[in-house]
């Protein structure tokens, strides 16, 4: 009867272990399955942020290479911009330059006092130096407008108020070069043309003559001024 009793007791212990140790294994069992689990999470978040890092430091180096090649860009569209509107500027000058000389030149050539001048220092010159003689038909060629042949035709009393007109007609009369002709044209606009017809020789005093002439000489300085203050 003893033994019966007893034995009831040991099974139901047996059983008690039995689950217990169960329980213990199970919870051991969770306890390395979720720090398998903790660990595989915890690499996984490591590599989650690496890439974010990685991306991240791409995408500044290529906003940084945009931004950088966008100021190289405008500097150069500006360097480009700079030069265009000096060497406008340059051109301008130049053009003006041109144009004033021009204008000088043809205002100086207008002067009756300066044309009787060089009347004289051409023919004295050609003279003595080209044998010059009644044959020659040495021709000066002077503009309609500083003469003013037709006007005196109508008004003969503009003759006394015209020295260079004076002087002409006192030069054709008195013939003090033999061989001299004058005559108007309307091709010229200023100074004057000169020709030895015997010789088919014409030399050109007229104001673009003389004009670009000068520009020839001056031109180039002018350039190397521009250059050392416009750069």
């Amino acid at each position: 009867m003893a033994e019966q009793s007893t034995h009831p007791a040991l099974v139901s212990q047996g059983v008690d272990e039995l689950i217990s140790k169960l329980r213990q294994e199970g919870v051991e069992a969770g306890n390395a399955q979720a720090e398998i689990v903790l660990n595989a999470a915890r690499k996984q978040a490591k590599t989650i942020l690496a890439d974010a890092d990685h991306q991240s430091s791409q995408k500044i180096s290529e906003a940084q290479k945009k931004a950088t090649a966008l100021l190289n860009g405008g500097q150069e569209a500006l360097k480009t911009a700079m030069r265009d509107m000096v060497l406008t500027l340059k051109a301008e000058l130049t053009e003006g330059f041109r144009t004033d000389v021009k204008r000088l030149v043809e205002h100086e050539l207008a002067n009756p006092e300066l044309l009787k001048t060089l009347i004289l220092e051409i023919a004295g010159k050609l003279s003595k130096d080209a044998d010059i003689n009644e044959d020659s038909k040495l021709e000066f060629i002077l503009p309609e407008k500083v003469v003013g042949l037709s006007d005196l035709q109508h008004s003969p009393e503009q003759l006394e108020n015209s020295p260079l007109t004076e002087f002409v007609f006192g030069l054709t009369r008195d013939m003090l070069i033999a061989g001299v002709n004058f005559k108007t044209s309307h091709d010229v606009q200023g100074g004057m043309s000169v020709k030895l017809q015997d010789r088919d020789l014409t030399l050109d005093f007229t104001g673009q003559a003389v004009a670009s002439m000068l520009l020839e000489h001056l031109q180039p300085r002018f350039r190397a001024i521009l250059e050392g203050v416009v750069r």
